[in-house]
């Protein structure tokens, strides 16, 4: 058995790892080779060294859309955390204890559907919903309940707002997996654990701040890091819901809608390509850093 370990093993990776290789690395060799390129999507690719660079530091649509993601980095993760966590929380232990174990609130079972429901619609989908949500007119779902329609709020066409609401999406769309997930987490810590706090007079928000939030920091590290990676991009929701496509102004404006725009508005393959490798570079060291500084020592439970 053990001599036939390592081909039962390369058995089943090869596929795997030929797929990725394929589609994944290969792909991101090519669009590395294509950022020092002219290319136009047709022709030969002329060498241009470091060129589509440095006509990056001048883009003042490059730099929006930095901006842009440097706030959704901020707010995405922040809020959509805290919501989850406080939600998790009340799913399973805010309803006290009964009979020695920390229960949830009464229904936390279909609560966990309803949190969870969001994560079964495609993301084009949310977009288009939220689209009529937030429309400027009578029937639009918050203009509606606010003034029938009259004296409407422009969420999507008006500078100030455009980029919170589709933050606001963005948060909606994610809370409901990281409930599901620290839920989880919750679910593993030893009941013993809550009982001993709750025997030194431990409050729900002492259980909260002091108990639950160290025993899930490991997860609490992972989420942060999808949840950043997220605010990288919004692509979707920028392309179905936004004017102009990153408008007004550029107020929405992310950095795979300028891929996009590039490549399919003005066949600028090599340009396009230079933001797709700023833009992996962006994430990865944004992974990097947030592992690093949230690092803590583990908590045995």
């Amino acid at each position: 058995m053990r001599h036939g370990k390592y081909p039962f093993i390369i058995g089943f990776l090869a596929v795997p790892v030929a797929l990725y290789g394929t589609f994944v690395v290969a792909a991101y060799v090519q669009t590395f080779q294509l950022s020092f390129t002219s290319f136009r999507g047709f022709g030969a690719a002329t060498y241009v060294g470091l060129d589509n660079f440095v006509r990056l530091w001048d883009d003042s649509q490059f730099w929006q859309a930095l901006r842009n993601h440097a706030v959704l980095l901020i707010f995405l993760p922040l809020i959509t955390i805290a919501i989850a966590l406080v939600f998790a929380f009340l799913l399973n232990v805010g309803g006290g204890a009964k009979g020695g174990m920390q229960r949830g609130v009464w229904g936390s079972k279909f609560y966990r559907v309803v949190f969870f429901f969001p994560q079964l619609l495609a993301l084009a989908l949310v977009a288009v919903i939220f689209g009529r949500v937030y429309s400027p007119d009578g029937s639009g779902l918050i203009n509606g309940l606010l003034n029938g329609g009259d004296d409407p709020i422009l969420f999507l066409a008006d500078q100030r707002w455009a980029l919170w609401s589709i933050l606001a999406v963005l948060i909606w769309q994610a809370v409901g997996f990281y409930v599901v997930l620290f839920s989880a987490g919750m679910g593993s810590v030893p009941q013993e654990i809550y009982e001993a706090a709750a025997l030194d007079g431990a409050t729900r928000v002492t259980l909260f701040f002091r108990v639950t939030i160290p025993l899930l920091w490991n997860t609490v590290q992972v989420a942060w890091v999808y949840l950043g990676i997220a605010a990288f991009d919004a692509f979707a929701l920028v392309n179905i819901m936004t004017v102009d496509r990153g408008g007004p102004d550029g107020a929405t404006m992310v950095l795979g809608m300028l891929i996009y725009r590039n490549i399919f508005d003005y066949s600028q393959y090599g340009y396009a390509s230079a933001i797709g490798v700023v833009l992996f570079f962006l994430t990865l060291t944004f992974a990097a850093l947030t592992l690093r500084v949230t690092r803590r020592d583990t908590v045995e439970m």
